[in-house]
């Protein structure tokens, strides 16, 4: 799938965008009186934790990109002997490090875009008025994300990295999908967890304290829009039939696929003059970094639970991929959160 220009795109796109054609049903309610509920108790929350990308951040903060960082941890020091760099020495380290947080904030800032496009889709086709009121929140939020980290990615990064192959395709299906679970499903519950478990480990991760702080306040945003896509999805999948089950777990299979193949770090390994196969093979088998990934995926596996598409298929499939989180996995079991809350319909 690749990315297109409208008759228009001359007029405000960038020479590089993504045209999609999907039907969208619109749906407007007339039905205000709604009782309190968790989503409304969401939306409260979000009101009161706006913040301003221009004024909340300090901007002030150097960013000394590309110089010597710290020593490695121990982990970090045994993935690197084990690598293609090992043989160029420890400032090819340091310059790998820059990289991958350069290639992080470069998705980071294009899954912000997708995800405000697809929050703004979520509230012309959903059904109640609590629920639009949210999915407009977020579309802000994420406008705000979007904006930060643009500008630290305008002012500190020499050579931004577009967006990956495999995240495009991700949010292309989640886009197209004429049903709005899926798009909430694609978005809330697959993007966004990971996304949130990148933000939460980026003190270990990142190297200045400017994109730190960002992430921090961009976190706390993340977290309320994971627990808005659990509530939208509790009571939608248990009620699916087999079929349309079956279709959503394919579905998650195929984005999780997506998301691993984002993460054997093609695009990195390139820009440091690695072979991408050697790369992308060192990345899929070595330790560490297969732990830092079952970390970035780890968030999914409970959230999976929650919404009753933990099924064996896609537990498999999770450990077949490489991303299944046994501790997590365990902690949903003991829970009672593995798969259809109730028995599901016919076809």
């Amino acid at each position: 799938m690749t990315g297109d220009r409208s008759p228009h795109s001359h007029l405000h796109a960038p020479v590089h965008a993504l045209t999609l054609d999907a039907e969208v049903r619109t749906v407007l309610s007339w039905c205000y009186d709604q009782p309190a509920d968790r989503i409304g108790a969401l939306y409260e929350a979000a009101k009161s934790a706006q913040w301003n990308a221009t004024e909340d951040i300090d901007w002030s903060l150097e960013v000394p990109y590309g110089a010597p960082l710290p020593a490695p941890s121990a982990h970090s020091l045994a993935t690197f002997r084990a690598s293609p760099l090992r043989e160029r020495g420890i400032a090819a380290w340091d310059a790998f490090r820059w990289e991958l947080q350069a290639w992080m904030i470069g998705q980071f800032l294009h899954g912000e875009q997708a995800a405000m496009v697809s929050a703004a889709r979520l509230v012309e086709v959903l059904p109640d008025v609590r629920a639009k009121l949210y999915a407009a929140s977020q579309a802000v939020d994420e406008a705000r994300h979007t904006e930060a980290f643009a500008r630290y990615t305008a002012e500190h990064l020499p050579d931004p990295y577009p967006i990956s192959p495999a995240l495009q395709e991700l949010f292309e299906d989640g886009l197209r999908a004429r049903e709005w679970d899926v798009t909430a499903l694609a978005v809330q519950c697959l993007v966004e967890p990971v996304a949130l478990a990148g933000f939460r480990m980026a003190g270990g991760t990142f190297h200045d304290d400017l994109i730190r702080q960002i992430v921090t306040k961009v976190a706390r945003d993340e977290a309320r829009h994971v627990s808005y896509g659990v509530l939208l999805l509790k009571d939608v999948i248990p009620e699916l039939t087999d079929a349309e089950r079956a279709h959503r777990e394919e579905f998650v299979l195929e984005s999780l696929a997506l998301l691993r193949r984002r993460f054997l770090l093609v695009e990195v390994w390139e820009r440091m003059g690695v072979d991408a196969q050697t790369g992308a093979a060192f990345t899929a088998q070595d330790p560490g970094l297969t732990a830092y990934r079952q970390a970035l995926f780890s968030r999914v596996v409970p959230l999976l639970g929650h919404i009753g598409l933990l099924t064996p298929r896609v537990v498999h499939g999770m450990e077949d991929l490489g991303l299944l989180d046994r501790a997590a996995l365990r902690t949903v079991r003991r829970a009672g959160h593995q798969g259809p809350a109730r028995p599901s319909k016919g076809p």
